[in-house]
């Protein structure tokens, strides 16, 4: 899948939350609609069977609740892509990346044989499709989230490459394959945030760390070897960094049509004043091979600026296809971020503020990105409202995903004729969304989950590192602490908190649909101006 990623160290973030992001868009020609879905423990396999690879795995028989946004037609698997689960652990995958010759003739990719004659089937390995259901209910922070998958990618290999997501209240970590079976995985700078355009990203890697305390690297066990034995690490000075990027990714051509413009319009509106961007002088172009992996940002990121960055179509550049600026040559030189094919983009931000009852929100939009709004869910209820999570592949503006893909539809030919109203969605969902998270969190403050039993919740999840050095302590369960009695109580204020979204959202997306028809109905060719007697 063609998608674009961001990542938010705490530190980076406008309130101190981890915050991991991205745009789920389809194949060239295919358009996937969405379903926003609680999955339950009873309801998890425990036995999982890929469709696309016919890979069967056995899973554990202790899952945890976890959200997930599957395809709506299973034909293809369930796709799951983004999701929390109990313990506040995020997880978005896949970034589709891509890789090098090299690289695929030391570790091929595993791929599906079909049975032929008498000689059977030879099944494939993991890929996105299966990524997230075989994960995310099994791990408790974001560190055994990158252990978890990297062990499953050892042991059953891969057909593609993908860069994977994973996050808590403290941690952001990013996974990316590299051949059938080997990965790397390094820690997010508290102070930075990260973009990914479907290319190989990590610029920078310490395999000490990695093969040793692991502190903020992780890899295969053999990935040194690997690399030795494959001559794939590309430095002229033995004494540099060792540059993943050079030795697993690719710099190709396509790169620099598809991948490279996407991070450069990223970091050009995050930080715009650190270099020069624009011009023969700029220090980075869109079609630079080197533009950073993490940098921190000029002033601190915002839901708001995850929106737009994950929307763009290079606003303010020659690049723009709605815009003014170059010709039609350059506006359709590059791939914009926000493309007509987007599923759905699901913004992750765990809040180290708030108790774990209501410390996860799950922002989610469906459809073309410019055309759309982001608004706020509670992860942690029974289940999702039925205006996202009912999407069929029947075309019905009375669910969220083809209300949204109608109006873009509409609004892509006249852009500047249905900008201000798009403008004017976005901002009143986007505030109505921030004031219902304040209000439901101050109604479950209200219930007595004071600051002290926040405390007393992250004393007890220290006293749990500290024992479980061997790995041998079962985890405390984050309810055992203070929410037990109250949980089903919190429950139900997050579910109505979320009810409530999905009905003003509705309203409103419902409004907006009515104005970018009546402007295109009215700018229709067989218009004629003289009324009809």
């Amino acid at each position: 899948m063609a998608c674009t990623t961001i990542l938010v160290g705490k530190d980076a973030s406008y309130d101190g939350s981890t915050i991991i992001a991205r745009n789920e868009d389809s194949a060239n020609g295919e358009f996937n609609p969405k379903q926003f879905l609680v999955i339950k423990p009873e309801d998890q396999p425990r036995r999982y069977k890929a469709v696309i690879s016919h890979v069967e795995i056995d899973l554990p028989d202790d899952p945890m609740q976890y959200t997930s946004v599957p395809n709506a037609d299973r034909k293809e698997g369930i796709w799951g892509e983004a999701g929390v689960n109990e313990a506040n652990v995020a997880m978005s995958a896949t970034e589709t990346l891509t890789t090098n010759e090299r690289v695929l003739g030391a570790d091929p990719f595993v791929e599906l044989v079909p049975a032929r004659g008498d000689e059977p089937e030879v099944p494939g390995g993991i890929g996105e499709e299966d990524f997230l259901t075989i994960v995310l209910p099994y791990v408790r922070t974001a560190r055994e989230g990158v252990a978890r998958l990297g062990a499953l990618l050892e042991e059953y290999g891969t057909y593609e490459m993908n860069g994977v997501a994973f996050s808590d209240a403290d941690e952001i970590w990013w996974l990316e394959t590299v051949g059938g079976h080997h990965w790397i995985a390094k820690r997010v700078p508290d102070e930075a945030y990260v973009t990914m355009p479907n290319q190989l990203g990590i610029d920078e890697f310490d395999l000490d760390d990695a093969l040793g305390d692991q502190n903020d690297h992780m890899c295969s066990e053999d990935l040194a070897e690997f690399i030795e034995e494959n001559h794939l690490d590309l430095a002229v000075e033995s004494t540099s960094p060792f540059n993943p990027r050079d030795a697993f990714g690719s710099h190709s051509d396509s790169d620099h049509v598809y991948n490279t413009p996407r991070a450069w319009w990223m970091q050009r509106f995050l930080n715009p004043y650190d270099e020069v961007w624009d011009g023969p002088e700029a220090d980075h172009g869109p079609e630079n091979n080197d533009i950073p992996w993490a940098r921190q940002p000029e002033r601190k990121v915002t839901i708001e600026d995850i929106k737009y960055v994950l929307s763009g179509h290079y606003q303010g550049t020659p690049y723009d296809p709605y815009g003014r600026l170059g010709d039609e040559r350059t506006r359709h030189m590059y791939r914009p971020i926000g493309i007509n094919r987007q599923s759905q983009l699901a913004v992750m931000q765990i809040r180290p503020y708030r108790p774990q009852a209501n410390r996860a929100i799950q922002w989610m939009a469906y459809g073309s990105n410019p055309f759309n709004t982001l608004v706020p869910f509670y992860p942690n209820v029974n289940e999702t409202p039925a205006y996202l999570a009912d999407t069929t592949t029947r075309v019905t503006t009375e669910n969220f995903y083809w209300a949204n893909r109608v109006i873009a539809a509409l609004c892509d030919g006249a852009f500047a004729d249905t900008a201000n109203a798009v403008d004017r969605y976005q901002q009143k969902t986007g505030a109505m969304g921030h004031r219902l998270v304040a209000a439901t969190d101050e109604q479950v403050a209200r219930l007595g989950l004071t600051d002290a039993e926040v405390e007393a919740e992250s004393a007890a999840e220290a006293e749990f590192e500290a024992d479980n050095v061997d790995g041998d302590v079962q985890p405390l369960e984050p309810d055992d602490i203070i929410e037990a009695v109250r949980n089903e109580e919190v429950r139900s204020i997050l579910a109505a908190a979320n009810q409530t979204m999905a009905d003003q959202l509705k309203t409103e997306t419902e409004k907006l649909l009515d104005s970018v028809l009546y402007t295109r109905s009215m700018a229709m060719k067989n218009g004629f101006h003289m009324s009809d007697f």
